[in-house]
């Protein structure tokens, strides 16, 4: 009787009792670990700044920063967040920089990285500038931006796009050129046009070294993000760190430095999961 059971389940799920159970476990596994590992950076801050090595100027307590978490989010005494903006307030006007110029240079990014991928000599033409503007480090042209742009929105939006560019060029521009020829040739021989192989074909199989660059430009603008505000930040997060880090107040750079940590944990889980909707065959033989 219980062996029909058993049966009549698998047959309605499409897994077994067993096997349910084994994929329950291992998802609890899953979300413990990065909880526990949590819990025993935690452990290990609190010992460290208990221990006195330093002073709590430099490793406050995780109570200070909890305390001035709380204070930068809320109205005490008076004052409001940090600067008058709280920290949802930075946080949300950092992420409109970063949406917005990441998004440009996204976009850039895959026309260029389509163009070089499928036409040599633009590749040989512009390949070689991409790669030195990959190597430079935002603040290296950070200050010519504001020479140029003054120390409004543009050269922060300006910076971002630029940092954010060669990751997606590069990588659509690999994807696109390792398309199997055979794939190219066989829809020519079936009538397709140039556009219609672009469109059918090379940016299908170019699509999943695309989402990676896009992961990896989103990851380099955040980097970028303290320098993009290095001048004229607040309000903004980067802005928040830097301000604060002059007066040495280091449980608000902290915060500020999670707050970027998480949201871009949170940015980079949202991207993956648009991956996987996206390209649901990859990694899969």
């Amino acid at each position: 009787m219980s062996s029909t059971r058993l049966e009549k389940a698998e047959t309605r799920t499409g897994k077994s009792p067993v096997k349910r159970l084994f994929h329950t476990s291992t998802r609890i596994r899953r979300a413990a670990l990065p909880f526990g590992s949590l819990l025993l950076f935690l452990f290990l801050w609190e010992l460290l700044a208990a221990s006195g090595t330093w002073s709590e100027t430099l490793v406050p307590p995780p109570v200070k920063v909890w305390d001035a978490f709380i204070e930068v989010s809320t109205t005490n005494d008076g004052v409001r967040g940090y600067g008058g903006t709280t920290l949802i307030e930075h946080l949300g006007i950092s992420l409109r920089r970063i949406a917005l110029g990441a998004g440009i240079g996204i976009a850039l990014g895959v026309v260029f990285g389509l163009v070089m991928g499928t036409v040599g000599w633009v590749r040989s033409l512009f390949e070689p500038w991409i790669t030195f503007l990959r190597t430079l480090p935002p603040l290296a042209y950070f200050s010519l931006l504001i020479i140029w742009l003054g120390i409004n929105e543009e050269p922060k939006i300006t910076l971002l796009a630029v940092a954010a560019f060669p990751p997606v060029a590069v990588s659509t521009t690999t994807a696109v050129a390792a398309v199997p020829r055979s794939l190219l040739e066989a829809a020519r021989a079936l009538g397709a046009s140039r556009w219609d192989v672009v469109k059918d074909v090379v940016v299908p199989s170019a699509l999943p070294e695309t989402l990676t660059g896009v992961r990896l430009a989103t990851g380099v603008a955040y980097s970028s993000l303290v320098a993009a505000e290095l001048v004229n930040g607040l309000p903004g997060i980067g802005g928040m760190v830097k301000d604060a880090a002059n007066y040495n107040n280091t449980p608000v750079v902290l915060v500020g430095i999670i707050a970027i940590g998480v949201s871009g944990l949170v940015i980079d889980g949202l991207l993956l999961r648009l991956e996987r909707a996206v390209v649901p065959w990859r990694g899969r033989s």
